[in-house]
């Protein structure tokens, strides 16, 4: 089996797996607890707050643990609407190619009365400094960037995004999820509030964290208890987070190799796949995550190419997991300008640190095989070649 859909989920480490079961059997108490199995917790609960926030450099009181990206995505955003609200700021600025945990949540504050301007990504996938800074009024409350694509996987300025919102007083939040132990984040980039996922990067499901500015009140999504200083109630999973910590750590000490590694195997990638004639790579062909590739094909179905993948032992997407059950075509490529016919034949290759150059030829063997197979029986390509409709691609 050749596994390239990392940035649904990745596998995860033999190490983080040995720290859950070992933490299991050491850490299980309850952390509130005083005695001495809950101090065992919380000592291992503390020594992972403050590896995390070593990693991207900040104060262990400004990480908080949650159990995923779409949990702290929604604790921020809440969290900014509400100091927006008591200083009678209702405006919020995101974009168009966001995870639906910002989107969906954006909605439901649209519908509290808040003004939601989501900015265009332009063909290459990549938001325009200049352009968040035009967007920013008055009563702007937040600027919400995700710091890479989960389906194109086009990185953003997030450092000059922050300069501009640091300089406008206006408080910025990137969702992390797919950046966090692939490329390098720190607290230097000038955002306020970060949200990450450990199971992008080899960790467990299930867990994530929030980094928050110090001064920054976030507003409670789940109420119950005192725990994380009174801001997310239960009891916290400490096996998982320090599973978490491990995954995080192993991979940021790799990244420099990894990326040099997925770097070349994603453009060995892509410049075989640009060989199907009718197809295009979605997004900026280099500023993009290093194992991330995701192309159009003209004719097709990207559901029929799945399956048919599958049946070749190859495990890809056609977009995010969050939406796979999905028959509308994915709102990211809808974004960058794709119509509807073509980003219905999309598909999303995110490679492991694992992969090799015979996987990749694999893949590109295969897809294109199958891209020629889908197209042999598709009307829609029949009417393409008979001249009936034009070519898009």
């Amino acid at each position: 089996m050749i596994y390239a859909d990392n940035a649904a989920t990745t596998k995860m480490s033999e190490a983080a797996v040995r720290t859950l079961i070992e933490t299991q059997a050491v850490g299980w108490g309850n952390p509130s607890s005083l005695y001495s199995h809950g101090q065992k917790a919380k000592e291992i609960l503390e020594k992972a707050r403050e590896d995390v926030a070593a990693v991207i450099g900040a104060e262990p009181r400004e990480i908080y643990f949650t159990s995923g990206g779409s949990e702290a995505d929604n604790q921020a955003l809440r969290s900014a609407a509400a100091i927006g609200k008591r200083k009678g700021k209702m405006h919020i600025i995101s974009t168009a190619f966001e995870h639906h945990a910002i989107l969906h949540t954006l909605k439901a504050l649209e519908k509290e009365g808040f003004e939601v301007t989501l900015l265009d990504v332009h063909e290459n996938g990549i938001v325009v400094p200049s352009e968040v800074e035009a967007a920013i009024r008055e009563d702007t409350c937040l600027v919400s960037v995700m710091y890479a694509n989960n389906e194109i996987g086009t990185i953003q300025p997030i450092r000059e995004i922050g300069a501009v919102c640091r300089a406008k007083g206006v408080l910025f939040h990137t969702d992390a999820v797919q950046a966090m132990g692939h490329l390098p984040v720190s607290t230097e980039d000038g955002f306020d509030m970060l949200s990450a996922s450990a199971h992008k990067f080899h960790g467990p499901k299930g867990v994530g964290f929030l980094y928050v500015r110090k001064g920054v009140p976030l507003t409670n999504l789940i109420e119950g208890g005192a725990q994380e200083r009174g801001k997310r109630a239960g009891t916290e999973d400490v096996p998982g987070i320090a599973a978490m910590v491990t995954a995080l750590k192993e991979t940021v000490s790799h990244m420099e190799e990894n990326a040099a590694h997925l770097t070349k195997l994603r453009d060995r990638l892509i410049e075989g796949l640009r060989q199907i004639p009718h197809g295009a790579l979605n997004g900026d062909a280099e500023k993009r995550l290093p194992g991330n590739v995701n192309f159009c094909f003209e004719g097709i179905e990207g559901e029929s190419l799945l399956l048919l993948l599958d049946d070749r032992g190859i495990c890809a997407s056609s977009g995010s997991a969050c939406t796979s059950g999905s028959l509308d075509p994915s709102h990211v490529l809808l974004a960058i300008g794709r119509v509807h016919d073509v980003a219905h034949g999309s598909l999303r290759l995110s490679l492991g640190e694992d992969a090799d150059e015979a996987q990749v030829d694999e893949i590109i063997r295969s897809v294109r095989e199958v891209v020629e197979y889908l197209r042999g029986f598709s009307p829609v390509w029949r009417d393409l070649m008979a001249g009936k409709k034009e070519f898009i691609l």
